[in-house]
């Protein structure tokens, strides 16, 4: 099986990337520096080309406002020129992103979507590491609590879906960790791994959309980022789900082995 693997050098395609090679699968992996670009059509066809599979992640947000267009595109693409096997990475408790999941089941593919919460590796990769290595992370969650998960049981799961023939297919499957933590308890696990001072402080989403306007984020993207933040981390996401355990028949990461590796890997050393 060759797998086409979108976003292949971000946080989870990356991830999907090195668990569908462990599994024995051919992997195509696409990025704009290996010519593919979700913006730009005229890449689709040749990246497409002679896979049987592909798993589509969106480069921004699955809910963002061009992504449902983006996932039906592509996938339609996909299905003409015989890639029907499709998985689309799609986000717990986010109404905005239902689009995308609908304009990928219209599209004809023998599809899954699965359903994240939010990553643990949010906190080790992107933006908020910023924070961390400051000694304070700023963010709006409030004390809401979330499970987070490690994306390597997403990309686990993947693997297991794509390899797994009809099993998964025309399934909704929502993965988590396998509990429950503030971020402000999350900020801690970090600290105890790190052995650093490290803080919490909550924000509105406002106050934190501000925040990004002063960095220069424009501003439709702080428009949808504030709206993003106030449903998402309004505690809807405060449950565990099943898909780890039901896919791959074991417990999913826990955070804090999360936090001892990726500080061990010196994720937070200023």
């Amino acid at each position: 099986m060759t797998v086409l693997v979108t976003g292949a050098t971000g946080r989870t395609g990356r991830r999907v990337a090195e668990a569908a090679r462990a599994a024995g699968l051919r992997v195509r992996a696409a990025s704009r520096g290996a010519g593919f670009d979700w913006t730009d059509r005229s890449t689709w066809a040749d990246t497409l080309r002679g896979a049987d599979a592909a798993y589509l992640v969106h480069p921004t947000d699955v809910g963002s406002p061009d992504a449902a267009e983006m996932v039906g595109g592509l996938a339609r693409e996909a299905v003409g020129l015989g890639v029907r096997r499709l998985v689309l990475l799609s986000s717990r408790g986010e109404e905005r992103a239902r689009p995308a999941e609908e304009a990928l089941r219209a599209s004809g593919a023998d599809w899954t979507v699965v359903r994240a919460a939010w990553f643990a590796q949010n906190f080790s990769e992107g933006p908020l590491v910023e924070g961390l290595l400051r000694g304070e992370l700023v963010f709006p969650a409030g004390e809401v609590r979330e499970p987070f998960i490690d994306v390597r049981d997403i990309a686990d799961v993947v693997v297991a879906v794509l390899t797994g023939g009809d099993r998964y297919v025309g399934q909704e499957l929502a993965v988590s960790g396998p509990r429950l933590l503030s971020f402000r308890e999350a900020v801690g696990e970090i600290a105890a791994a790190t052995g650093s001072a490290l803080t919490y402080l909550p924000v509105t989403a406002r106050q934190y959309g501000d925040q990004l306007a002063g960095f220069g984020v424009p501003a439709q993207e702080v428009e949808f980022l504030v709206e993003l933040f106030e449903s998402l981390l309004d505690g809807r996401n405060s449950y565990l789900s099943e898909g780890v355990r039901e896919v791959l028949g074991r417990e999913p990461c826990d955070f804090t082995a999360f936090a001892r590796e990726a500080a061990g890997a010196g994720v937070w050393k200023g």
